[in-house]
Protein backbone atom coordinates (compact mmCIF):
# COMPACT_ATOMS: atom_id res chain seq x y z
CA UNK A 1 0.00 0.00 0.00
CA UNK A 2 2.09 3.32 -0.97
CA UNK A 3 2.30 4.77 2.43
CA UNK A 4 1.83 8.67 0.88
CA UNK A 5 -2.20 8.33 0.12
CA UNK A 6 -4.19 8.55 3.13
CA UNK A 7 -7.26 9.64 1.26
CA UNK A 8 -9.70 8.41 3.75
CA UNK A 9 -12.06 5.61 3.46
CA UNK A 10 -15.82 4.65 3.62
CA UNK A 11 -17.03 1.20 4.05
CA UNK A 12 -20.87 0.37 3.31
CA UNK A 13 -22.56 -3.39 3.82
CA UNK A 14 -25.75 -3.72 3.58
CA UNK A 15 -27.13 -6.25 6.08
CA UNK A 16 -30.82 -8.58 5.88
CA UNK A 17 -30.83 -11.00 8.90
CA UNK A 18 -27.14 -11.53 9.12
CA UNK A 19 -26.69 -11.85 13.20
CA UNK A 20 -24.26 -14.66 13.30
CA UNK A 21 -21.90 -13.32 11.50
CA UNK A 22 -21.55 -9.13 12.13
CA UNK A 23 -18.80 -9.73 15.19
CA UNK A 24 -16.88 -11.89 12.70
CA UNK A 25 -17.19 -9.34 9.86
CA UNK A 26 -16.15 -6.52 11.93
CA UNK A 27 -13.48 -8.11 12.99
CA UNK A 28 -12.09 -9.03 9.98
CA UNK A 29 -13.12 -5.77 8.30
CA UNK A 30 -10.63 -4.02 11.31
CA UNK A 31 -7.97 -6.34 10.71
CA UNK A 32 -7.99 -5.33 6.77
CA UNK A 33 -8.74 -1.30 7.39
CA UNK A 34 -6.69 -0.11 10.61
CA UNK A 35 -3.06 -1.42 8.44
CA UNK A 36 -3.92 1.01 5.91
CA UNK A 37 -3.10 3.85 7.78
CA UNK A 38 -5.91 5.87 6.65
CA UNK A 39 -8.92 7.57 8.47
CA UNK A 40 -11.94 5.58 7.70
CA UNK A 41 -15.94 4.85 8.45
CA UNK A 42 -17.81 1.45 8.10
CA UNK A 43 -21.89 2.04 7.81
CA UNK A 44 -24.01 -0.80 8.24
CA UNK A 45 -27.19 -0.16 6.52
CA UNK A 46 -29.42 -2.32 8.12
CA UNK A 47 -32.55 -3.32 5.29
CA UNK A 48 -35.18 -4.25 7.47
CA UNK A 49 -34.13 -7.36 9.45
CA UNK A 50 -36.41 -9.52 11.71
CA UNK A 51 -33.20 -11.45 13.36
CA UNK A 52 -31.98 -9.12 16.01
CA UNK A 53 -28.85 -7.93 13.56
CA UNK A 54 -29.68 -4.28 14.37
CA UNK A 55 -29.32 -4.71 18.42
CA UNK A 56 -25.87 -6.62 17.53
CA UNK A 57 -25.25 -3.70 14.98
CA UNK A 58 -25.30 -1.23 18.00
CA UNK A 59 -23.12 -3.56 20.22
CA UNK A 60 -20.42 -3.16 17.55
CA UNK A 61 -21.00 0.82 17.33
CA UNK A 62 -21.30 1.35 20.85
CA UNK A 63 -17.09 -0.03 21.22
CA UNK A 64 -15.78 1.68 17.66
CA UNK A 65 -16.76 4.87 17.08
CA UNK A 66 -15.80 4.59 13.07
CA UNK A 67 -19.10 2.46 13.22
CA UNK A 68 -22.19 4.33 11.79
CA UNK A 69 -25.11 2.60 11.25
CA UNK A 70 -28.38 3.43 9.13
CA UNK A 71 -31.65 1.65 9.77
CA UNK A 72 -34.00 1.31 6.78
CA UNK A 73 -38.04 0.80 8.11
CA UNK A 74 -38.46 -2.04 5.98
CA UNK A 75 -37.03 -4.57 3.45
CA UNK A 76 -36.24 -2.35 0.69
CA UNK A 77 -33.72 -4.19 -1.62
CA UNK A 78 -29.98 -4.53 -2.06
CA UNK A 79 -29.91 -1.25 -4.52
CA UNK A 80 -32.24 0.82 -1.91
CA UNK A 81 -29.65 0.00 0.89
CA UNK A 82 -26.48 1.05 -1.26
CA UNK A 83 -27.81 3.75 -2.27
CA UNK A 84 -28.90 4.83 1.73
CA UNK A 85 -25.69 3.99 2.19
CA UNK A 86 -24.30 5.82 -0.47
CA UNK A 87 -26.05 9.07 0.88
CA UNK A 88 -25.08 8.41 4.69
CA UNK A 89 -21.31 8.25 3.93
CA UNK A 90 -19.13 11.13 3.95
CA UNK A 91 -15.37 10.29 2.12
CA UNK A 92 -13.98 10.11 -1.09
CA UNK A 93 -13.19 6.67 -1.64
CA UNK A 94 -16.40 4.12 -1.15
CA UNK A 95 -15.81 0.62 -1.11
CA UNK A 96 -19.28 -1.91 -0.89
CA UNK A 97 -19.55 -5.25 -0.08
CA UNK A 98 -21.77 -8.21 1.28
CA UNK A 99 -22.03 -8.73 4.78
CA UNK A 100 -22.56 -12.69 4.48
CA UNK A 101 -18.82 -13.61 5.17
CA UNK A 102 -18.48 -14.84 1.34
CA UNK A 103 -16.77 -11.62 0.16
CA UNK A 104 -13.28 -11.16 1.90
CA UNK A 105 -12.12 -7.79 3.29
CA UNK A 106 -8.67 -8.61 2.79
CA UNK A 107 -9.52 -7.69 -1.13
CA UNK A 108 -10.22 -4.19 0.18
CA UNK A 109 -6.40 -2.85 0.27
CA UNK A 110 -6.00 -4.33 -3.38
CA UNK A 111 -8.98 -2.73 -4.97
CA UNK A 112 -7.90 0.50 -3.46
CA UNK A 113 -4.79 -0.11 -4.59
CA UNK A 114 -6.00 -1.18 -7.98
CA UNK A 115 -8.15 2.25 -8.08
CA UNK A 116 -4.84 4.35 -7.64
CA UNK A 117 -5.28 7.35 -10.10
CA UNK A 118 -5.96 5.47 -13.23
CA UNK A 119 -9.65 4.18 -12.42
CA UNK A 120 -12.78 5.50 -11.19
CA UNK A 121 -14.56 1.86 -10.05
CA UNK A 122 -12.82 -1.46 -9.24
CA UNK A 123 -15.14 -4.04 -9.90
CA UNK A 124 -14.71 -7.43 -8.07
CA UNK A 125 -14.36 -10.48 -9.89
CA UNK A 126 -15.01 -13.66 -8.35
CA UNK A 127 -13.54 -16.19 -10.64
CA UNK A 128 -13.71 -19.16 -8.53
CA UNK A 129 -17.23 -18.78 -6.56
CA UNK A 130 -18.48 -20.89 -3.52
CA UNK A 131 -21.98 -20.86 -4.87
CA UNK A 132 -24.48 -23.80 -6.23
CA UNK A 133 -24.13 -24.02 -9.66
CA UNK A 134 -27.57 -24.74 -11.15
CA UNK A 135 -29.14 -22.10 -8.58
CA UNK A 136 -26.42 -19.39 -8.71
CA UNK A 137 -23.68 -19.60 -11.49
CA UNK A 138 -25.54 -20.50 -13.84
CA UNK A 139 -28.03 -17.64 -14.23
CA UNK A 140 -25.10 -15.52 -12.78
CA UNK A 141 -22.86 -16.54 -16.14
CA UNK A 142 -26.25 -15.65 -18.17
CA UNK A 143 -26.81 -12.73 -16.50
CA UNK A 144 -23.10 -11.16 -17.02
CA UNK A 145 -22.80 -12.43 -20.48
CA UNK A 146 -26.26 -10.04 -21.47
CA UNK A 147 -25.13 -7.21 -19.66
CA UNK A 148 -21.57 -7.87 -21.08
CA UNK A 149 -23.09 -7.61 -24.95
CA UNK A 150 -26.20 -4.78 -24.21
CA UNK A 151 -23.74 -2.17 -22.21
CA UNK A 152 -20.18 -2.98 -24.03
CA UNK A 153 -18.53 -2.94 -20.50
CA UNK A 154 -16.76 -5.87 -20.46
CA UNK A 155 -16.84 -7.18 -16.82
CA UNK A 156 -16.86 -10.39 -16.13
CA UNK A 157 -19.19 -10.08 -12.93
CA UNK A 158 -20.90 -7.48 -12.62
CA UNK A 159 -23.08 -8.94 -9.85
CA UNK A 160 -19.96 -9.02 -7.34
CA UNK A 161 -20.80 -6.50 -4.53
CA UNK A 162 -17.20 -5.77 -3.72
CA UNK A 163 -16.49 -2.79 -5.64
CA UNK A 164 -14.67 0.51 -4.59
CA UNK A 165 -15.53 3.92 -6.31
CA UNK A 166 -14.53 7.26 -6.41
CA UNK A 167 -17.50 9.41 -4.67
CA UNK A 168 -17.44 11.59 -7.45
CA UNK A 169 -18.15 8.97 -9.72
CA UNK A 170 -21.66 7.91 -7.48
CA UNK A 171 -23.04 11.32 -6.97
CA UNK A 172 -23.39 11.20 -10.78
CA UNK A 173 -25.39 7.91 -11.34
CA UNK A 174 -29.17 7.29 -10.14
CA UNK A 175 -30.00 4.02 -8.39
CA UNK A 176 -33.18 2.09 -8.18
CA UNK A 177 -35.12 -1.47 -8.91
CA UNK A 178 -32.09 -3.71 -8.89
CA UNK A 179 -29.48 -1.42 -10.34
CA UNK A 180 -26.88 -1.73 -7.84
CA UNK A 181 -25.41 -4.34 -10.38
CA UNK A 182 -25.18 -2.02 -12.87
CA UNK A 183 -23.28 0.58 -11.37
CA UNK A 184 -19.96 -0.01 -13.22
CA UNK A 185 -21.79 0.27 -16.19
CA UNK A 186 -23.76 3.30 -15.28
CA UNK A 187 -20.30 5.12 -14.41
CA UNK A 188 -18.78 4.13 -17.31
CA UNK A 189 -21.68 6.13 -19.20
CA UNK A 190 -20.99 9.34 -17.31
CA UNK A 191 -17.69 9.19 -18.28
CA UNK A 192 -15.98 6.98 -15.28
CA UNK A 193 -12.18 4.65 -15.95
CA UNK A 194 -14.00 0.84 -14.56
CA UNK A 195 -11.48 -1.94 -14.23
CA UNK A 196 -12.12 -5.13 -12.48
CA UNK A 197 -9.88 -7.32 -9.93
CA UNK A 198 -10.24 -11.44 -9.00
CA UNK A 199 -10.79 -11.28 -5.30
CA UNK A 200 -11.72 -14.37 -3.11
CA UNK A 201 -14.99 -15.85 -2.53
CA UNK A 202 -15.87 -18.08 0.48
CA UNK A 203 -18.69 -20.13 0.99
CA UNK A 204 -21.36 -19.32 3.26
CA UNK A 205 -21.18 -20.68 6.21
CA UNK A 206 -23.79 -18.98 8.46
CA UNK A 207 -27.44 -17.60 7.62
CA UNK A 208 -29.26 -18.36 4.25
CA UNK A 209 -28.77 -16.94 0.87
CA UNK A 210 -31.21 -13.99 -0.44
CA UNK A 211 -30.27 -14.97 -3.75
CA UNK A 212 -32.90 -17.18 -6.05
CA UNK A 213 -33.99 -17.61 -9.91
CA UNK A 214 -36.17 -15.14 -9.13
CA UNK A 215 -33.55 -12.15 -9.65
CA UNK A 216 -32.45 -13.60 -13.35
CA UNK A 217 -36.15 -12.18 -13.95
CA UNK A 218 -35.34 -9.19 -12.30
CA UNK A 219 -32.00 -8.75 -14.13
CA UNK A 220 -33.24 -9.07 -17.19
CA UNK A 221 -36.11 -6.07 -16.81
CA UNK A 222 -33.85 -4.16 -15.50
CA UNK A 223 -31.30 -4.62 -18.10
CA UNK A 224 -34.20 -3.87 -20.91
CA UNK A 225 -34.54 -0.32 -19.19
CA UNK A 226 -30.66 0.19 -18.54
CA UNK A 227 -30.56 0.11 -22.64
CA UNK A 228 -33.96 2.05 -22.61
CA UNK A 229 -31.89 4.62 -20.20
CA UNK A 230 -28.40 4.94 -21.71
CA UNK A 231 -29.51 5.06 -25.51
CA UNK A 232 -32.95 7.10 -25.15
CA UNK A 233 -33.23 8.79 -21.68
CA UNK A 234 -32.35 12.59 -22.78
CA UNK A 235 -34.08 11.85 -26.52
CA UNK A 236 -37.59 9.72 -26.47
CA UNK A 237 -39.13 10.96 -29.02
CA UNK A 238 -36.42 8.38 -31.11
CA UNK A 239 -38.64 5.73 -29.68
CA UNK A 240 -42.31 6.89 -30.09
CA UNK A 241 -41.13 8.88 -32.85
CA UNK A 242 -39.67 6.12 -34.45
CA UNK A 243 -42.25 3.58 -33.74
CA UNK A 244 -45.04 6.48 -34.95
CA UNK A 245 -43.63 7.28 -38.67
CA UNK A 246 -43.05 3.20 -38.92
CA UNK A 247 -46.86 2.81 -38.07
CA UNK A 248 -47.83 5.72 -40.63
CA UNK A 249 -45.99 4.02 -43.16
CA UNK A 250 -47.99 0.50 -42.52
CA UNK A 251 -50.94 2.87 -42.85
CA UNK A 252 -50.08 4.47 -45.98
CA UNK A 253 -49.41 1.15 -47.35
CA UNK A 254 -52.91 -0.65 -46.23
CA UNK A 255 -54.11 2.87 -47.49
CA UNK A 256 -52.58 2.36 -51.27
CA UNK A 257 -54.31 -1.36 -50.81
CA UNK A 258 -57.28 0.09 -50.47
CA UNK A 259 -57.44 2.41 -52.79
CA UNK A 260 -56.62 0.16 -55.50
CA UNK A 261 -59.04 -2.21 -54.47
CA UNK A 262 -61.67 0.13 -54.68
CA UNK A 263 -60.34 2.01 -58.10
CA UNK A 264 -58.26 -0.60 -59.96
CA UNK A 265 -60.08 -4.07 -59.34
CA UNK A 266 -63.71 -2.16 -58.51
CA UNK A 267 -64.22 -4.39 -55.41
CA UNK A 268 -66.08 -2.09 -53.00
CA UNK A 269 -66.94 -4.99 -50.29
CA UNK A 270 -65.58 -4.07 -46.20
CA UNK A 271 -61.87 -6.00 -45.58
CA UNK A 272 -59.77 -6.33 -42.75
CA UNK A 273 -57.49 -3.99 -44.49
CA UNK A 274 -59.46 -1.00 -43.79
CA UNK A 275 -59.44 -1.61 -39.73
CA UNK A 276 -55.65 -1.96 -40.49
CA UNK A 277 -55.37 0.92 -42.02
CA UNK A 278 -57.07 3.19 -39.37
CA UNK A 279 -55.51 1.21 -36.75
CA UNK A 280 -51.75 2.22 -38.42
CA UNK A 281 -52.76 5.56 -38.66
CA UNK A 282 -54.41 6.51 -35.24
CA UNK A 283 -51.25 4.14 -33.84
CA UNK A 284 -49.14 6.69 -35.82
CA UNK A 285 -50.35 9.84 -34.82
CA UNK A 286 -50.94 8.70 -30.96
CA UNK A 287 -47.21 8.15 -30.92
CA UNK A 288 -45.75 10.79 -32.08
CA UNK A 289 -48.00 13.35 -29.79
CA UNK A 290 -46.38 10.94 -26.84
CA UNK A 291 -43.14 11.11 -28.36
CA UNK A 292 -42.81 14.89 -28.31
CA UNK A 293 -45.35 15.18 -24.50
CA UNK A 294 -42.31 12.80 -23.11
CA UNK A 295 -39.51 15.20 -24.87
CA UNK A 296 -41.10 18.09 -23.03
CA UNK A 297 -41.22 16.26 -20.08
CA UNK A 298 -37.76 15.01 -19.94
CA UNK A 299 -36.85 18.86 -21.22
CA UNK A 300 -38.63 20.50 -18.69
CA UNK A 301 -37.16 18.28 -15.71
CA UNK A 302 -34.25 16.54 -16.83
CA UNK A 303 -32.32 17.93 -13.68
CA UNK A 304 -34.56 17.23 -11.12
CA UNK A 305 -33.81 14.77 -8.70
CA UNK A 306 -35.30 11.42 -8.24
CA UNK A 307 -37.79 10.41 -5.37
CA UNK A 308 -35.65 8.48 -2.77
CA UNK A 309 -35.85 4.75 -3.03
CA UNK A 310 -36.06 4.07 0.53
CA UNK A 311 -36.89 5.60 3.93
CA UNK A 312 -34.44 5.79 6.86
CA UNK A 313 -36.31 4.54 10.65
CA UNK A 314 -33.25 5.72 12.41
CA UNK A 315 -29.69 6.56 12.81
CA UNK A 316 -26.51 6.17 14.81
CA UNK A 317 -23.78 8.72 14.64
CA UNK A 318 -24.92 9.64 11.60
CA UNK A 319 -25.56 13.33 10.57
CA UNK A 320 -29.23 14.01 8.93
CA UNK A 321 -29.04 13.74 5.01
CA UNK A 322 -30.37 16.51 2.86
Amino acid sequence: MNGRDATPLSVILPVLNEQDNLEILHERLTEALEPLGRDYEVIYVDDGSTDGSWEGLKKIAARDRRVRLVRLRRNFGQTPALAAGFAHSRYPIVVTLDADLQNDPQDIPRLIDRLGDSYDVVSGWRRHRKDPWLTRLLPSHIANFLIRKVSGVSLHDFGCTLKAYRRAIIQDVSLYGEMHRFLPVLAQWVGGRVTELEVTHHPRTRGASKYGLLRTYKVLVDLITLKFIGDFQSRPNYVFGGFGLLSLMLGFIALDVVVYRVFVLGRLEATPMVFLMVTFFLTGVFSLFIGFLAEIVIRGFYDTHRKATYYVRETVGVDQAD
